[in-house]
């Protein structure tokens, strides 16, 4: 069976200017890994109404799965609830049970719910709320399309709530086998041997330590025993 596709749409103009270093994706990258969801895609896009909607548009078409995050706050430039609404068709506004998530915790904190902190509870119609035990204003899903917010400690936990519902596939397998040769003296016999493996992705990431190049082979796949078989192909090419 082929795992899910996905794809991560990663929205604020804070990651574009550099401000915010965002830790979203690598995060997201290594859960859907050990859940059998193959991520194909990411995308970062700017606080820009058209943009998102044409992203969102995009991604929910071309994959299986589409996460977001970011830009479901209570300031004026948190428009991702209404442009997951739009992209998908749907109208948006106050619901009920997101509005009780929120009066009672900040009934619990002695602070009012205030009009701002209300635009967290406005949800696309048909959507379904993705729990955060963390501050309390909820994700939501609509189709394939799933949005969280962009705090790395809340997506987290967003990511914990959202995955129990995620159909996923095998998960994928990596060994690594670190060889002190270039990748010019190493790549024709490694090409060779991931053609004889097609079954499997093989990777050569460089590095340079100490004046001398050399370069980290990653073997990733769904069966370990060709990997196993692989990787013992790979020593005896680039022996220590």
């Amino acid at each position: 069976m082929t795992n899910p596709s996905a794809a991560m749409l990663v929205i604020g103009d804070e990651i574009l200017s550099g401000r915010t270093r965002d830790a979203n994706m690598h995060y997201l990258a290594q859960e859907f890994t050990k859940h059998g969801i193959d991520l194909h895609e990411v995308r970062v896009v700017s606080d820009n109404r058209p943009a998102i909607v044409s992203a969102i548009t995009a991604l929910k078409d071309s994959y299986d799965i589409v996460v977001t995050s970011g830009g479901i706050g209570p300031t004026h430039d948190d428009i991702t609830a209404d442009c997951v609404a739009e992209a998908c068709g749907a109208s948006i506004d106050v619901r009920d049970d997101a509005r009780a998530l929120l009066q009672a915790h900040y009934d619990r904190q002695g602070q009012e719910l205030n009009e701002a902190r209300l635009r967290m509870a406005r949800i696309p119609e048909g959507a379904t709320l993705i729990d955060n035990p963390v501050s309390i204003a909820p994700g939501f899903s609509l189709g394939n399309v799933h949005v969280m917010a962009g705090v790395p400690t809340v997506f987290q936990a967003m990511v914990a709530s959202l995955l129990p519902n995620l159909t996923g596939g095998t998960p994928l397998l990596s060994q690594t086998l670190r060889v002190q040769r270039g990748e010019g003296d190493i790549a024709a016999p490694l090409g060779a041997l991931a053609d004889e493996f097609a079954d499997l992705q093989f990777g050569s990431y460089p590095f340079q330590k100490d004046g001398v190049y050399g370069s980290n082979l990653v073997v990733r796949g769904t069966d370990g025993a060709r990997i196993d078989a692989a990787m013992a192909r790979l020593a005896a090419l680039f022996p220590a």
